[in-house]
């Protein structure tokens, strides 16, 4: 008799329900996978093999078939281990088949302990879907799979203990998360926006590129403290929703960054410009989430922007306009979710001093247009807010007063937020710089003078139209930040600074 137990298989962020087949039979000895297993699959036979053995059981020295179905689907990872082994003692009677419909996931380590897998919080939501009545996994995954409403979660710490359980010999009660231990948490941080001097206007494009949800680009001489402000962008994020939390966790769980806590910080991710173009996009033979994907609902930032890789500056255009990321390969296609504030920082050429009025430029005009052709007219055209950094004058350097805290920042970013949700709670948005083109002329709308204004801009500067609808939007945001709301005419022209100083750049 075939024994026949669930588990699952992570296609991109989703999980793809597995038969495990086990069948155990005379004949030539031999223990064989089939069903498109990759190598860590395969190589689970010896850790099943020791594991089993340690754990007190004996090990059938007989013709051992494992079929993983369906079998076309390939089968990643080493969470089929703990499934296997189960079914291997189902068939030698040393336990029963579970009455109750069970998803198990877990790797075995050679004495039996059950380690941390990859994608928990995806297995849970597919138990959920399918109905199951529980999932079994490693105590290491129990917390983030119990965030997932509407399915028990049993934490084992070995197989032992697992095989205790479906004989009935040892009580377990399902994994609990009090939503009140994380709703709305705030972490502690050693940096704070206090301790940036000067840089006012900086600053206040930063508050506007938060509360809107807006792309920014700084562009100034070393030093003048882009990096300093960008590493501070993560004290005056707003607190996650429990959704959002889940989004988060979800792919940081695939991508084994998770340790067995739900993702309440919003991500800041802030790789190097040597970055591959996978490793910044996502990608692989089996595609896997990268460093945008990995900033969904937080921050990306970009520092020494013109020195990443043209075709990975150049990926950037589908996510920033949309939100989510395509890999497309031979065997599959996944899409990733990808929607984070861009936050790029940049010199305004390669020695860093054009037009600083401290130190000379030694760049050629040749080498100036070289550098800044590095950043493309579309991406700078997706790239919501421009602003130019200025040194910091010696008298706001020795100044001795604190700036403005990041608590009172975030604070006011929250209840600009809060305006935002509230207007768009009937639409499929939530922030200013993601309103449907559609939705712009309700949203946005500005008087005849306004209109005026914009129009007049737009030729002084040969605005896109994309452009246009981005100065709209941030318009709203500043707006919504002084609590009204009609955009007035102060709101657009402070708008509309903010994309033509980087002609000035």
């Amino acid at each position: 008799m075939v024994t026949k137990l669930f588990s699952s298989s992570i296609e991109g962020l989703d999980s793809r329900c597995v038969e495990i087949e086990v069948d155990i039979s005379g004949g030539l000895t031999s223990f064989n996978i089939v069903g498109l297993p990759d190598n860590a699959v395969k190589e689970s036979k010896e850790r099943v093999r020791t594991a089993i053995q340690s754990s007190g059981f004996e090990f059938p020295i007989k013709r051992i078939i494992v079929n993983m179905a369906p079998a076309d689907i390939r089968k990643e990872g080493s969470s089929y281990d703990l499934p296997i082994s189960l079914g291997i003692l189902i068939e030698q009677g040393v336990l029963k088949a579970p009455d109750r419909k069970f998803l198990f996931a877990g790797e075995l380590s050679l004495n039996g302990e059950l380690r941390k897998i990859s994608g928990g919080i995806s297995i849970a939501l597919l138990a959920k879907a399918l109905g199951m009545d529980g999932i079994a996994v490693p105590s290491a995954n129990a917390k983030e799979c119990a965030v997932v409403e509407g399915v028990s979660v049993f934490g084992f710490d070995s197989l032992f203990d697992v095989v205790k359980f479906l004989k009935g010999d040892l009580e377990m009660v399902p994994v609990k998360v009090e939503y009140a231990d994380y709703n709305g948490r705030l972490n502690s941080y050693d940096i704070d926006f206090a301790d940036v001097k000067g840089q006012y206007l900086v600053k206040r494009a930063l508050e506007i590129a938060i509360s809107g949800g807006h792309n920014i680009l700084m562009a100034g001489p070393p030093g003048a403290g882009k990096s300093m402000m960008a590493k501070r962008i993560l004290t005056i994020m707003p607190r996650m929703t429990m959704s959002e939390a889940i989004e988060v966790t979800r792919i940081h769980s695939v991508s084994g960054l998770v340790n067995n806590e739900i993702v309440f910080t919003r991500p800041f991710r802030n790789p190097h410009s040597s970055i591959s173009k996978i490793g910044l996009l996502g990608g692989g033979q089996y595609p896997k989430p990268g460093e945008i994907s990995l900033s969904h609902r937080g921050v990306l930032f970009l520092d020494e922007f013109p020195e990443f890789l043209k075709n990975s500056i150049e990926g950037l255009r589908e996510p920033l306009e949309n939100g989510t990321i395509t890999i497309s390969r031979a065997r599959t296609s996944v899409t990733f979710p990808a929607e984070f504030i861009l936050i790029a920082a940049m010199n305004p050429c390669p020695c860093g001093y054009y037009n600083d009025p401290t130190h000379e430029c030694t760049c050629s005009v040749k080498d100036i247009d070289h550098y800044r052709r590095r950043i493309s007219g579309p991406i700078m055209d997706r790239i919501d807010i421009h602003v130019e950094v200025r040194p910091v004058p010696v008298e706001d350097l020795q100044n001795k007063g604190a700036g403005e805290s990041s608590a009172t920042i975030r604070e006011r970013i929250e209840e600009t937020r809060k305006i935002q949700y509230e207007r768009y709670k009937q639409d499929k948005f939530s922030l200013n710089s993601k309103i449907a083109d559609k939705k712009i002329e309700s949203y946005c709308a500005i008087d005849q003078g306004s209109r005026d204004i914009l129009a007049k801009a737009m030729k002084m500067y040969s605005l896109s139209a994309r452009s246009y609808k981005k100065i709209l939007k941030i318009a709203r945001t500043i707006a919504d930040m002084d609590r009204n709301g009609t955009i007035k005419a102060n709101h657009l022209t402070e708008a509309l600074n903010y994309r033509i100083l980087d002609r000035r750049i």
